[in-house]
Order: C-alpha cells, then structure tokens, then sequence
C-alpha cells in the first residue's frame, strides 16, 4: 500500500463516505452496474479502501444496505420488553420501529435500494428477513399469544401482528405520498414520536378487536 493510500484509508471519516456513496450509487444503478471506481471517486477515497474496510464489492454492498438503518433496521427487541403492560410494549416497538424515519433524504437513499435488492437480489434481503424481520415477527406473535391468553400460536395471530407491522411499514414505503398528502405526519422527530404514539393506540385497538371476535367465536382458535 502506498504512504497516499495508506493515509486515506486511516481518515476517520474515510469509511462514512464510502458507505454513504456506496448507498446512492447502488441505489441508483444497482448491485452490478454501479463500479467500485466511481464510488471511491464520490467518496473521495482510494480504491483500496474498500479491500481495507469491507474486503471487496460484496462487503461494501452490504454495509450500504445495512448500516445507514443503524443498530435496529425497522424493528426493535420486542422480547427484551416483553413483561411491560401492553400499551406500553406497543408505544416502545412502535417508537423504535419509525425511529429510522427520522434520518430523512438518507432513509430514502435506503429503501430505494431495498426496493431494488427485491428486484435484483444479491441475497441480503432474504439475509434481512432471516436475521431481522423473521425473528421478530415470531417475538411480535409470541407476545400477541402471551397477552391474549392462548394455548397456542394460531393463523389469526399472524395475521394481526402482519396488520400491527402494516400499519408502520406503510411510512416507509409510502413516504413520498404521505409527504404529499400530509406532510406534518413526516416532518420532524416529534411528529415521529407522535405517530408512533397514535400507531401503539391503533395497534391496541386492533388487539382488543381480535380478542372480541375470538370471543364471539366461542374462543376457537383458527
């Protein structure tokens, strides 16, 4: 390694810029299109930087993918909390799922390439779903059964956590026509917090409706 490259790869903020750069161009040109030379020339670094912090190609892709999400990529421990009251659950996992949001242009930056990895999968996205999304559906459903005095984990229980987990996933996906439509859902921290507040109530609701009609149903489960 030459004294210029060795330099620039021990800048403190070298690998941020990688990353960040990495984000946009694979999210504007895809995995295989997108070159490991223009996104050191975007980021301002050598091209052996990236063998120096992510080994190769493959390694930068996935920290683009993953890390501008930070620790808790649209989830949270929802076991980790799992003997609070309901409503307070529900205020947390909401919370913690929309808190993500609040990172603005870099967030869309990051489902645009979630959106294009659906497309052109390298296989992170099924790495999300095995070591983030899956687990904390089955977290989510085993709290669900828990709260609502079950024997079992049932269909219906799937259903409402998928409908619970909806409800959040739509500000993602459709952040540009909430923009649109209703821009102070989406336009600062607070409005966040208060959104994922009013989401806890709406999910509360959504509870207390299922346990309702598995009574009317004579408790069976489906």
């Amino acid at each position: 390694m030459t004294t210029t490259e060795h330099s620039e790869t021990e800048t403190p903020d070298a690998r941020s810029r990688l990353v960040m750069a990495a984000l946009r161009l694979f999210a504007e040109k895809g995995y295989k299109a997108a070159s490991t030379r223009e996104i050191c020339e975007a980021a301002g670094a050598n091209i052996s930087a990236i063998r120096y912090y992510f080994g190769d190609k493959a390694g930068l892709y996935r920290a683009a993918f993953f890390e501008p999400m930070g620790d808790t990529p649209c989830g949270s421990n929802v076991a980790a909390y799992a003997d609070l009251a309901l409503p307070d659950v529900l205020t947390r996992f909401f919370s913690e799922f929309l808190e993500p949001l609040k990172k603005g242009e870099e967030l869309g930056l990051v489902m645009k390439l979630h959106f294009r990895e659906m497309i052109e999968p390298t296989g992170a996205w099924q790495q999300e779903i095995d070591a983030e999304i899956k687990p904390q559906q089955e977290a989510l459903v085993s709290l669900l059964k828990e709260h609502s005095g079950l024997s079992r984990i049932d269909e219906d229980l799937h259903r409402l956590a998928f409908a619970m987990i909806g409800m959040a996933v739509y500000f993602y996906v459709g952040q540009e026509v909430v923009s649109v439509i209703s821009p102070q859902i989406l336009a600062a921290p607070k409005a966040i917090d208060v959104l994922a507040e009013r989401l806890a109530g709406y999910a509360l609701a959504m509870i207390e409706s299922e346990a309702a009609r598995r009574a009317r149903d004579g408790g069976h489960e489906q």
